[in-house]
């Protein structure tokens, strides 16, 4: 008998003698899988749409000045070879 039978076997006589009801287990499954939601978003280190979208407006501004500062060297180098 394989793991997920014998916690079948035990779930079900917990029931049968009334020790768990319906309510309980529901209960307690909720709390596991709010547990396990909570533990996979930390992992996975989210963010929200707010911080997302002002990291995306500093990269963008970066962006602009990366490609000033390009152009810049670029007439520079070319003023050299003139």
């Amino acid at each position: 008998m394989n793991n997920s039978q014998k916690f079948l076997k035990i779930l079900s006589g917990f029931i049968e003698t009334g020790i768990l009801t319906s309510q309980d287990i529901q209960k307690d499954l909720k709390t596991s899988i709010k547990f396990k939601k909570e533990k996979l978003v930390s992992t996975l280190e989210l963010v929200t749409k707010d911080e997302f979208d002002v990291l995306k407006k500093i990269i963008e501004k970066q962006q602009k000045e990366i490609n000033k500062l390009k152009k810049k060297i670029l007439k520079s180098k070319k003023a050299k070879r003139s």
